[in-house]
């Protein structure tokens, strides 16, 4: 290995936490463990890149094997992530330099960062501003994120579980609505994330083993929604069944590219914050065909359920932050660790590594072959893809009849440098 001799590590968590993000932390920690001859101990980042910035350093080697080993079984950021955008490099420099000092004050020679597309453009930036000082500090991505639109990954670790909950969910929802249809609610719509890239609202058709069987209709953001022909689909599909379930992605959009909800200003990444479309769509339903109708939001329950984990997605979470480490003591840097799907019968999968240019800021949509004629269902293509990456279950845990879950200690390391950095 081309390893650095008696370096420390930093990792940290970035943007929305998934079920299984802290499995990936498990899988850095658990090998830097085992290469004590190059990495001393690794630094968490207490709430993600902020850590770095604030000289916030939470120092794991105090923490037991016990509490590393529980990591893999708890939800959400076990050490704190944000939403927090360094930017361009150009125009950000005093950042990039602050993370740098408090690296070199650390002895930090590896940098794993754990999230999405905006995260691994962080990664990328801070890449190139260490090689433009002529520094050895190995930074590798480690994907993460529910929406599943990280390019160059087969899929991206937190998607598989939540892909389990929205089919799981909407499954349970309309036997339920099914079976009151005749004197009550004939309209279920259920809400998910996925902002522009409909992954998750395609997860639902996972539900559906006939053609009767909901989710009946499912609606992306890569079809235009057109009130008409929505409603059409809707009447036809109560007048058959007795009932309708629904599955909305957050990021639906009117055939002028608009969202169809307005959007409620933007987070630190300068994303629009999207949500709220399921109430319009039942005002709709209201409108138009006067049917009862009863909706929800997924929202923070689809990914924060470590109960109903997909065994596959957990592998995989803690699988590429093994990866990340052994990348990094392989002289590798400027890279994400990466999921390859070598078979679907049986499903089989490895690791592999990008170039982070390929990654950072971009998005993967759901492709078209993906999504059936109509617009408003998947097709088996789609199934074929997505079915593996919900199998197996990966009970945390319980304890009085509920999960229990780790919670670490946070001790932070002395801080070396005396001056605050505003954020």
């Amino acid at each position: 290995m081309a390893s650095q001799k008696n370096k420390n590590g930093f990792y940290a968590q970035s943007g929305g936490v998934t079920a299984v993000i802290n499995a990936s932390a498990f899988g850095v920690l658990e090998k830097a463990r085992q290469h004590p001859e190059s990495i001393q101990k690794i630094f968490a980042g207490q709430n993600g890149i902020l850590g770095a910035l604030q000289e916030n350093l939470i120092d794991t080697s105090l923490n037991s094997a016990e509490e590393i080993k529980g990591l893999r079984t708890t939800p959400a950021g076990a050490f704190g992530s944000c939403r927090y955008k360094l930017g361009e490099l150009n125009k950000n420099f005093e950042k990039y330099r602050r993370i740098v000092e408090v690296f070199k004050a650390h002895n930090i020679g590896y940098f794993f960062y754990n999230g999405g597309g905006d995260s691994q453009d962080t990664t990328k930036n801070l890449a190139e501003f260490i090689k433009e000082q002529n520094l050895d500090i190995k930074c590798v991505g480690i994907p993460k994120t529910i929406d599943n639109d990280l390019p160059e990954t087969d899929c991206s670790p937190g998607f598989g579980s939540v892909a389990k909950y929205v089919a799981t969910s909407i499954l349970e929802a309309s036997l339920d609505v099914s079976s009151m249809a005749a004197t009550s609610t004939k309209v279920f719509i259920l809400e998910v994330m996925g902002r522009h890239a409909g992954w998750i609202a395609s997860s639902g058709g996972l539900a559906q083993r006939t053609e009767s069987d909901p989710p009946h209709i499912i609606l992306f953001p890569e079809i235009p929604f057109r009130l008409d022909s929505f409603t059409e689909k809707v009447r036809e599909t109560v007048e058959k069944l007795g009932f309708c379930s629904i599955i909305v992605s957050e990021g639906v959009r009117q055939e002028n590219g608009d969202f169809l909800t307005n959007a409620k200003g933007t987070d630190a990444f300068g994303h629009a914050q999207l949500g709220g479309v399921a109430p319009m769509i039942a005002e709709l339903i209201n409108n138009k065909l006067n049917l009862k109708n009863h909706w929800a939001t997924a929202d923070y329950l689809q990914r924060s359920a470590r109960h109903i984990c997909s065994k596959t997605d957990v592998e995989q979470a803690e699988a590429v932050g093994r990866h990340a480490v052994e990348l990094a003591l392989n002289g590798k840097t400027s890279v994400m660790t990466t999921i390859e799907r070598i078979t679907n019968h049986p499903y089989t999968w490895g690791l592999g590594s990008v170039d982070l240019k390929k990654v950072a800021n971009r998005e993967k949509m759901l492709p078209a072959d993906y999504i059936s004629t109509d617009g408003f269902g998947i097709t088996e293509k789609c199934k074929e893809y997505l079915s593996p990456l919900i199998e197996g279950e990966a009970y945390p845990e319980y304890q009085k009849g509920v999960p229990h879950y780790t919670k670490p200690r946070k001790v932070l390391a002395s801080k070396k440098i005396d001056d605050d950095f505003p954020i």
